[in-house]
C-alpha cells in the first residue's frame, strides 16, 4: 500500500515541508525576535533552522519538525551571541594591550594561548560548548541554563564538568 510508508520520509516531500514552512516560520521568527531581539537577524535564523531540517528531512517526522526547528533556531543563535561575545572579549583585551607597554613575549604567549583556547573550544561538542559559555561567559546559573536549553539541571552540570575537563586536556596548564 503507499499509505504505509513510515511517515518520516514525508518530511522530504515538497508540499509537506512546504506545509510546515506556512505553520511555524512566523512563530519562529517571533520567537527569535522576542527572545533574542532583531539584531540577531530573526530571518536569517529561520532560514538556517529549515535549511537544517531540508538537509535532515529523512532523519525528522513532521511531528517532530517544530521541535527541531526551534531548537536549531535557538541554538544557533546562542552560538552567534556567544560569538559575539567572543569576538567583544578579544577586541577589548586586545585594545587594552596595546595601550599598554607589555613585554612582546607575554603578548607572544597570550596570542598563543588564546589560539589554543579557541581551538579547545571548537572541539567541544555543541551541547558541551553551549552549556559552557552560558555558564562562563555569560554568568548564568545551572538552573537557568536548564530552563533555556530545555534539558534537567544535571545534564547541564555533566555538559559543564566534562567541558572544562576536555579543555583542562586540551590546554596545557590550566
Amino acid at each position: 500500500m503507499e499509505n504505509a510508508r513510515p511517515l518520516f520520509e514525508n518530511t522530504c516531500e515538497k508540499t509537506v515541508f512546504s506545509k510546515l514552512h506556512e505553520r511555524y516560520a512566523k512563530d519562529l521568527h517571533d520567537f527569535i525576535y522576542y527572545k533574542f531581539g532583531e539584531q540577531y537577524n530573526p530571518k536569517d535564523k529561520v532560514q538556517e533552522a529549515f535549511m537544517k531540517l531540508w538537509e535532515n528531512c529523512k532523519k525528522i517526522s513532521p511531528d517532530k519538525a517544530k521541535s527541531y526547528l526551534f531548537s536549531v533556531a535557538n541554538n544557533t543563535t546562542l552560538n552567534t551571541i556567544k560569538h559575539r561575545k567572543v569576538v567583544l572579549k578579544y577586541e577589548s583585551n586586545a585594545s587594552k594591550n596595546n595601550s599598554t607597554n607589555q613585554d612582546p613575549q607575554f603578548l607572544l604567549e597570550e596570542k598563543e594561548y588564546l589560539n589554543k583556547y579557541q581551538k579547545a573550544l571548537s572541539n567541544l561538542t555543541e551541547e558541551k560548548r553551549v552549556a559552557f559559555m552560558l555558564n562562563r561567559v555569560e554568568g548564568k546559573k545551572h538552573k537557568e541554563i536548564a530552563e533555556l536549553l530545555g534539558i534537567s539541571r544535571k545534564a547541564v552540570e555533566k555538559r559543564i564538568y566534562s567541558a572544562l575537563k576536555q579543555l583542562r586536556r586540551d590546554i596545557d596548564g590550566i
